[in-house]
């Protein structure tokens, strides 16, 4: 039985109130989601209706996308990536039409995701501050670093049990059969295709949830994903979902993330100030956690 589905009977996790709390609980950060940092960049097309008149000057030009003295893109400098918050995949697809009838759900995954609805997220994982893993990373809303090196790039999340991911760029293979030890970040290595960053991962283990509302995976799980910066203030992310024990076909989502100018990283702890863990209740109205008894 996949873990995740368990959840079925205790589940493991925290729901939109927790969330909203976390959210709370690092100082000083406000969450911005804006529509154009949450959906997929939309092809040129003609403009909409117009709306009132008033005097604007002309738009200001995007700054260039900055580059290291060999040429490649930098995909960091003084500041960081404002992250998202990204709770509806079906909304990031870029091969379909949006929905969540154009996911490719096996039975199962789809069952799960409609449990988690009818729960209200109240067993997600990222609740109980374990790690998002892949591409959830992105779309967990706090601020993000990247630190290139010769040989790797580490992201390193301020949110997300404050977490870094390690990406390999010395163009080894991953490791394979028992050497392949399943983590939450899986094993990452990336090479460039021109500006893109193109980042190959496998070995994910199977405690964590593809994103806030319920998409569920399997140790099959597979991901590229495909960063571009093609201006200073602007992270193109994107990426593609194989996993044959969850989803019929893969299938593909992308957004857009902001670059704030001299933010740094803060200190972010989740564990602490999570009341929602000590009155989280199963699905039988028990506590989700029994007081330790003494001897």
């Amino acid at each position: 039985m996949h873990p995740s589905a368990r959840a079925l009977i205790r589940g493991s996790g925290v729901g939109l109130a927790a969330m909203a709390a976390l959210l709370l609980a690092a100082p000083g950060r406000v969450v911005v989601q804006t529509a154009a940092a949450a959906a997929p960049a939309a092809p040129a097309g003609p403009p909409g209706p117009a709306g009132p008149a008033r005097s604007a000057g002309p738009a200001r030009p995007a700054k260039p996308t900055p580059r290291l003295p060999d040429g490649t893109v930098d995909l960091g400098g003084n500041g960081s990536w404002s992250l998202g918050w990204i709770t509806n995949y079906e909304r990031q697809l870029i091969d379909t039409p949006n929905g969540i009838e154009n996911v490719p759900f096996l039975p199962w995954t789809k069952a799960m995701y409609d449990y988690v609805q009818k729960t209200q997220n109240a067993y997600d994982p990222e609740g109980f501050c374990l790690p998002p893993g892949g591409p959830r990373a992105f779309g967990t809303p706090y601020p993000a670093q990247f630190l290139q090196q010769k040989n790797r790039i580490v992201v390193i999340f301020e949110g997300g049990a404050h977490v870094w991911r390690e990406i390999f760029m010395d163009g080894r293979a991953h490791p394979t059969g028992s050497k392949l030890n399943p983590t939450y970040f899986g094993h990452s290595v990336g090479h460039w295709e021109g500006d893109t960053l193109v980042i190959d991962t496998v070995g994910y283990n199977e405690r964590t949830w593809l994103g806030f509302n319920g998409f569920l995976h399997t140790d099959e799980l597979h991901t590229i994903e495909r960063i571009t910066r093609p201006n200073h203030d602007t992270l193109r992310y994107e990426a593609t979902i194989d996993d044959p024990g969850a989803y019929s076909k893969p299938w593909r989502m992308a957004w857009n993330i902001r670059w704030t100018e001299g933010q740094d990283l803060q200190e972010y702890i989740c564990q602490e100030e999570n009341q929602f863990l000590i009155d989280l209740k199963d699905d039988f109205g028990e506590p989700f956690f029994q007081p330790t008894e003494r001897e």
